[in-house]
């Protein structure tokens, strides 16, 4: 009896030492001279599984990760998703205990549905170390340990993030040198039928709230603002902000607009006053996903055809695509799946623009999926759920079909003849310093900026902290926000006294913006404001310098400079004018591009043993003043830049 109780204490000893080794975790460890493919290997001079660790000659770059070197010698401990975060395996089903330790060293292919993949990313889920796969898809994974399963995921253009669970104690199991991962190729097709995302009874972007941190950013954006803007629907539809419609234009026999009635109201320009019986190409941008209309050709997005030539073609030309009474979806603007479904901005490569007959989804190509199956492009490449790595959507490219617009003119297939840019926020980019691949900046890094935060899924919702990754901010600030607006330019003013006079110098310095400011709508106006006043707070006389125009508004007449795009309205000759869908003409451009420096000099009386104040100021201002008071906006300006200098005896 007493040798059983010994065997039996001996068998509980053991059970116990298994039981503290699925505590262990596992780690990942580089050798210190980790092996690289020679340069010069042919596939059949290569071994079954060659280490195709990243070194200085062969870096991977991700997205939102830094590159991968080989000179760390050990890497950091690999804490497995199970054990951070609550529903994180990929796998629906329960993970399986297991007790059998790692080996050292783990091998496998990645293949798809025709063979091996060469070139692959593969990646433990979580961890910053990559490999790629040899010519014969091979890949080895070195230093391992412990028992907990561990997710190993995969990557190639054009294919979903693959991923298998190494798990010795779930039935199947191939062994540690089979390793495999199989990848599948991401539809091609776009489906315009496909209803935009949702989830858990949860419809639209609000879905993916239910998961996701930067929702709440996206919903203060001016994206998600777009379909309801109360500027861009009073401009549209000729109404002012309380909802008074407009007058239309005119034309006398002549073909010159008339004035409008003085006896009536006038509430500005609008798009349907002028054209009643047309859509526009408005939706193009503001609410490309309200309609269904395929985006390969751009008939229905493009709004030409009046509604009366739409309904006799007895269905071979679209419906129109509305940008207002939009409802669901197409309220929301544009939204975090239509981002996400996108999987390549077209691009003209003579003009490196797009072509400027196909604004906003007519030069995206999306890939929207059938029944039953799901995409979403993204930035990391070790997310093994229904996503796939895209770069493009670190790159500048990925907003140009929304920031480059030409109204006017004739429309060909892929050109227009004799129209106005009207806003071009990307071409001015691509113009600048800043589209240097080596030393520019792209728009992401201006206007969605690098966040504290590790992890983009809740962690009580599954979500991987990942130390090793920059996450972005997708409020994406704009012409609305304070703080960008203020960290766009450096304005530097100097005064000299000469005699009975008074002589200042005002640079201003587009020193942090990558394309010219103002940009896009042209109805935006940055005004230098030079005030001098003597001891009484008088206005000194100005005797040379330039002077603010009339469309300045409150500021015309006083001592400064207006940057400004000025289009003409060729029907009323006013200027400047929002009804760019009117034939116009660029009368000036005054605004200032990337790293341009702008300089005025004033002079101004200054009596000798008098005293006085210079104060400079740089406003933004979102909608010339005329305008503003013709549709009832009451938007602030935004002070920019001040200085201010006492000018002593």
């Amino acid at each position: 009896m007493k040798k059983l109780w010994v065997v039996f204490t001996g068998i509980l000893l053991l059970l116990w030492a298994l039981a503290a080794c699925t505590q262990a975790t596992p780690t990942l460890v580089l050798p210190a001279t980790a092996a690289a493919l020679p340069a010069a290997a042919t596939a059949a001079s290569l071994p079954t599984a060659v280490p195709l660790i990243a070194t200085a000659t062969a870096t991977v770059t991700a997205t939102a990760q830094p590159k991968v070197t080989a000179t760390l010698a050990v890497l950091p401990t690999y804490t497995p998703a199970a054990q951070t975060a609550t529903a994180i395996a990929p796998s629906a089903t329960p993970t399986v205990i297991n007790l059998t330790p790692f080996p050292h060293t783990v091998s496998g292919i990645v293949k798809d549905a025709n063979g091996p993949v060469a070139n692959a990313i593969v990646q433990l889920h979580g961890v910053q170390e990559q490999v790629r796969t040899n010519a014969r898809g091979a890949f080895q994974l070195f230093g391992l340990s412990g028992t907990t399963p561990i997710t190993v995921t995969a990557w190639s253009d054009g294919y979903y993030v693959g991923y298998t669970v190494m798990n010795p104690s779930v039935p199947g199991w191939q062994g540690f040198n089979a390793v495999d991962i199989l990848l599948k190729a991401v539809p091609q097709t776009d489906n315009t039928q496909y209803p935009w995302f949702s989830f858990n009874g949860v419809k639209g972007s609000a879905s993916c709230g239910l998961c996701h941190r930067d929702y709440k950013e996206w919903l203060v954006d001016a994206h998600s603002q777009s379909a309801v803007n109360p500027r861009f629907l009073s401009v549209y539809t000729g109404t002012d902000a309380k909802g008074n419609l407009g007058q239309p234009v005119t034309l006398n026999d002549k073909g010159v607009a008339n004035p409008p009635d003085p006896s009536k109201p006038y509430y500005g320009p609008g798009f349907q006053l002028d054209n009643p019986s047309r859509a526009g190409n408005c939706a193009t941008c503001h609410t490309p996903v309200a309609s269904k209309v395929p985006n390969t050709q751009n008939c229905g997005w493009s709004g030409c055809h009046t509604s009366l030539t739409i309904e006799r073609s007895n269905g071979i030309i679209a419906p129109a695509t509305l940008p207002i009474g939009t409802t669901g979806d197409g309220k929301e603007g544009i939204t975090c799946d239509f981002c996400h479904k996108i999987a390549e901005a077209i691009i003209d490569p003579q003009t490196r623009l797009p072509k400027p007959d196909m604004p906003g989804i007519l030069s995206y190509r999306l890939t929207r999926p059938e029944d039953g199956q799901q995409v979403f492009y993204g930035t990391l490449v070790d997310v093994p759920r229904r996503d796939t790595y895209l770069p493009l959507l670190d790159k500048s490219e990925f907003c140009a079909p929304c920031h480059y617009g030409v109204f006017g003119g004739v429309v060909g297939s892929g050109m227009v003849t004799g129209g106005v840019t009207v806003y071009n926020s990307y071409g001015e980019w691509l113009n600048s310093p800043y589209s240097d691949p080596k030393t520019g900046k792209t728009c992401q890094e201006c206007h969605m900026p690098v966040v504290p935060e590790k992890f983009f899924v809740f962690p009580e919702a599954g979500g991987l902290t990942r130390d090793y990754v920059q996450l972005h901010n997708h409020t994406m600030p704009g012409a609305y926000d304070e703080k960008l607006l203020q960290n766009s330019v450096t304005l530097k003013a100097q005064t000299a006294r000469t005699g009975g006079s008074l002589q200042v110098d005002v640079r201003i310095t587009n020193d942090q913006v990558g394309h010219d400011i103002p940009t896009d709508m042209p109805t935006r106006q940055m005004i230098l404001v030079v005030e001098a006043t003597d001891a009484n707070g008088q206005a000194l006389k100005l005797v040379k310098g330039p002077l603010n125009p009339a469309h300045a508004g409150n500021y015309g007449g006083q001592p400064g400079k207006t940057f400004m795009k000025v289009l003409r309205d060729d029907w009323t000759n006013e200027a400047p004018t929002a009804a760019y869908w009117r034939p116009v003409t660029l009368l000036e451009d005054t605004r200032l591009p990337a790293l341009a420096t702008d300089a005025t000099q004033y002079t101004f009386d200054l009596p000798a043993g008098q005293t006085a104040q210079l104060k400079v100021r740089l406003v933004f201002r979102r909608n010339y003043q005329k305008l503003m008071q013709e549709k009832g906006w009451t938007d602030a300006d935004i002070l920019m830049e001040e200085a201010t200098i006492q000018v002593e005896k």
